[in-house]
């Protein structure tokens, strides 16, 4: 790793591992929300040249976010070693162990459909979840930190990460939260918004495929006077209550805006809004509960 200067802060660096659909991938994206550098599935051999190129000349945020798996197959043995080479270098590692018993694990992989990396080996879901935990069986006995996410949703392991994690400069931290509402509420939400009287451009067969978060959509919705004079309002709103919040020692607020699909308006309103308080603010989260 390149030298640093003794005087500066170490660099925090926080490795992700853990059992599939445990969570990494949200926790993950929490990190990058709060301004860490974050890159997934990396060989666990390349740990220290990453950090080392990453904080070359002091060029890191609010620290390095990894995720390792158990698709680095023979690599994960290197582990130790890397997180030892870290501290010698400086950095402030931690390795932090997400975990969830076998029946939250398989209600997850049957609501979202999706494959354990370990099938392709010819295994069914249960043991290959099975076969998981025994390889990162070592990793979880020298992490730093395991959190369990049997009953944590989405929302809530988000929101764990980001209190438990955020940079300590104060003010509340914003979580904006973009949802359905045919798939009901999201839970714990201070604000809730109904962006559904607004143009929805699920009707235009070009539109329809994309989200609020590709450009024709944006463009789009730009070009709306009702949608335009909403995101106003709405900021006016929080502008002026926000700081109330911060009065009474708030440590964390969720603004949930909801549109019919969770797809197009609601995640424009939600990603204007974060940009929006990024500008003066270094705690701004966002997660758009129907796209991940």
């Amino acid at each position: 790793m390149t030298s640093r200067d003794p005087h500066s802060a170490p660099t925090r660096v926080v490795v992700l591992t853990g059992l599939s659909g445990a969570g990494k991938t949200v926790a993950l994206r929490a990190f990058e929300d709060m301004g860490f550098y974050c890159v997934d599935n990396l060989p666990t051999g390349l740990l220290p040249s990453l950090v080392g190129a990453l904080t070359s000349g002091g060029r890191t945020a609010a620290g390095i976010a990894v995720g390792v798996d158990v698709r680095s197959r023979g690599d994960l043995e290197r582990m130790p070693e890397a997180l030892s080479q870290l501290a010698a270098d400086g950095a402030e590692a931690e390795l932090v162990f997400l975990d969830s018993r076998d029946e939250a694990l398989l209600k997850r992989y049957a609501y979202t459909r999706r494959k354990h990396p370990l099938s392709d080996d010819g295994l069914s879901l249960i043991d290959a979840i099975a076969e998981e935990r025994r390889r990162l069986r070592p990793l979880l006995a020298i992490a730093n930190r395991a959190i369990d996410t049997s009953d944590l949703n989405v929302h809530q392991l988000r929101r764990m990460i980001a209190t438990d994690y955020s940079t300590t400069s104060p003010g509340t931290t914003l979580l904006f939260e973009s949802f359905a509402y045919k798939k009901g509420l999201p839970p714990d939400s201070d604000f809730v918004f109904d962006a559904r009287c607004l143009p929805n451009p699920h009707w235009d067969p070009v539109l329809r495929p994309l989200s609020g978060q590709d450009r024709p959509v944006r463009e789009f919705l730009e070009g709306q006077a009702s949608v335009v004079q909403f995101l106003a309002d709405l900021q006016k709103f929080l502008d002026e209550w926000l700081p109330r919040f911060e009065s009474e020692d708030k440590g964390y607020l969720t603004i949930a805006i909801g549109c019919t699909g969770g797809r197009h308006r609601s995640v424009y309103l939600v990603e204007r809004l974060a940009e929006h308080y990024r500008a003066t603010r270094e705690q701004v989260l966002t997660f758009h509960r129907e796209l991940e």
